[in-house]
């Protein structure tokens, strides 16, 4: 697979560094990727000018300590032998040092970590989504390896499409006994009872439109061998996201992979709504969100700036 050849993942030097590291050695081993690259971001202080005096080279030693630590780390958890690993250590804004390190090495994949905590934790994962350029996946903590069921959102679109062509791919080599379960969830319109429908009966005639709309989506999938499953749910709450969530939950989804829309020079900082809210959710499910293959080049120029 071609998708991933290289990996950005960025370290926070905390304990979940660890849950990250062997995530990008399981996906790197999946995608075949070239080189791995872990960034860790040192926020930038103010520190008095009478301190840099008397400590010129404070920030260079912090700078180097933090890169034998993060070393350390990638040597105990990567295990993917023949992936290139690289360790950049940095200091500045977090969020603008992660975009320009994938613009400017042409990454594939942005792997970051979710703490599952309450307090505005998931801000740069948010604002690196919305920026980014690749596919982003987001681990939460407690990350298991086994993958052996995948939900895959779908309204029918190119970039669902991509999506589940870019997952055959990923899997079927590697992972030949994984699930893969594309959903699609539908909703009756508001003024459904002037057609003298109930609210169910309608919600058949929805059902019956989702699954031919299927059946000619799926006429695109790449060929494979692999378990594809589709699912039809009603969204009887008009919040799709919720309904989406709900169902990996119910199927023990080990992940989630949704396709954000292509990005172009002017519409760089949409991920669709669905991406958007699912990546705004404290999931305890990993996300995968895919870009479409080739579809980033305006955004490139636009993170270089930053």
């Amino acid at each position: 697979m071609k998708s991933f050849k290289k990996i950005l993942v960025a370290l926070d030097h905390t304990d979940i560094d660890k849950e990250l590291i062997k995530a990008a050695s399981f996906i790197s081993t999946l995608a075949k990727s070239e080189e791995v690259r872990f960034i860790n971001v040192i926020k930038n202080t103010n520190i008095p000018e009478h301190i840099k005096k008397e400590f010129p080279n404070l920030m260079e030693d912090a700078l180097k300590d933090r890169n034998k630590e993060i070393a350390l780390k990638v040597d105990q958890h990567f295990e993917n032998d023949s992936c290139k690993t690289i360790i950049e250590i940095t200091s500045g804004q977090p969020t603008k040092c992660i975009l320009k390190y994938s613009a400017g090495k042409n990454t594939d994949l942005i792997i970051m970590g979710r703490k599952n905590e309450k307090k505005g934790g998931g801000v740069l994962i948010h604002r690196v989504a919305r920026r980014a350029g690749c596919s982003l996946l987001i681990i939460p903590r407690g990350y298991n390896k086994k993958v052996n069921k995948i939900l895959v959102p779908i309204d029918y679109s190119d970039h669902s499409l991509d999506s589940v062509n870019q997952l055959i791919e990923l899997s079927e080599d590697k992972i030949p006994k994984v699930k893969l379960v594309p959903q699609h969830v539908y909703q009756v319109p508001s003024g459904y009872h002037y057609a003298g429908k109930s609210f169910n009966d309608f919600g058949k005639i929805m059902e019956e439109n989702s699954i031919k709309e299927y059946e000619a989506f799926k006429t695109k999938f790449k060929e494979t061998d692999l378990d594809i499953e589709p699912i039809f749910t009603l969204d009887r709450e008009e919040d799709v996201i919720s309904t989406i969530y709900k169902t990996a939950k119910k199927i023990r989804a080990n992940a989630i992979v949704i396709g954000a829309k292509g990005v172009t020079s002017t519409s760089a900082l949409f991920l669709g709504s669905s991406a958007e809210k699912l990546i705004q959710l404290d999931s305890e499910i990993p996300l995968f969100v895919m870009r479409a293959r080739g579809k980033q080049k305006g955004i490139i120029e636009y993170l270089l700036k930053l």
